[in-house]
């Protein structure tokens, strides 16, 4: 049987590559990956984007998605790249985005793409964590003996089945503190920690279990966590910014 070749010219090629970093906040934070990813095709399309587009009988528009948080997760530093057909301004491109997506999800940046991949930059997160019911003693005292592991296993359900894997050894740094006082509230720890990129990928909720297997911290509602930043790491556990040697190159070129 003959091999069935699609019709039509071939799609334009790439002329240029945005990459975007966004925000998920609020009820947006349970949007899965999968519905994000349909919301943003939909702004795209509206906010008129010229996208270049995979070849083949079913093109799709050319988007690299980059450690995306997972569903429950509010994030302030979430990115993806684009490939366009067309040069087009970073700045307008990240109004007119922005201008279309739904409330909770906001583009806060867009610049060119320099030389590089974006996705080897991702090399850690920070992490807020805050625990309801929990005071600051208690997550201290939780934090200690964390740290003290040299491995906390801990289960996971995936669609295969239960997995292990070690919540301790990605771990680079971790601080408790108590949160201010709120009546409406009530009392609870915060956690602020950095977490180095894995595979698999070690994520709040494996924290919240491996701090729950070492020192029985249980909290009193679900833990809301949030993700304040992630790209490279220095040896102290200080996040660097994944976006500036794609200014710097845009700078130089200039």
């Amino acid at each position: 049987m003959a091999r069935r070749v699609p019709e039509g010219p071939p799609p334009p090629p790439v002329v240029q590559r945005i990459r975007l970093r966004y925000a998920k906040r609020g009820r947006l934070r349970f949007t899965s990956h999968r519905d994000f990813a349909r919301a943003f095709e939909r702004a795209l399309r509206r906010a008129e984007v010229p996208m270049a587009y995979s070849a083949g009988f079913s093109p799709h528009p050319k988007i690299s998605y980059v450690g995306a948080a997972p569903t429950g997760v509010a994030s302030e530093a979430e990115y993806l790249e684009i490939g366009l057909a067309r040069a087009v301004d970073p700045a307008a491109l990240r109004e007119a985005l922005d201008a279309v997506l739904p409330d909770g999800i906001d583009i806060d940046e867009a610049v060119e793409a320099g030389p590089g991949s974006l996705a080897e930059r991702m090399q850690a997160s920070a992490w807020r964590i805050e625990l309801p019911g929990i005071d600051a003693e208690a997550a201290a005292l939780a934090v200690t003996a964390f740290l003290a592991r040299d491995e906390i296993p801990v289960f996971r359900l995936t669609k295969d089945g239960r997995r292990t894997l070690d919540a301790r050894a990605p771990v680079l740094r971790m601080i408790a503190s108590g949160a201010a006082d709120d009546a409406a509230a009530g009392t609870r720890a915060i956690l602020d920690l950095v977490v180095r990129q894995v595979t698999p990928t070690v994520r709040p909720d494996d924290i919240v279990a491996a701090l729950r297997e070492v020192a029985g911290l249980a909290p009193a509602g679900p833990p809301v966590a949030v993700r304040l930043a992630q790209g490279p790491v220095d040896p102290d556990g200080a996040i660097g910014d994944p976006l500036a040697p794609d200014r710097q190159h845009a700078t130089a070129t200039s």
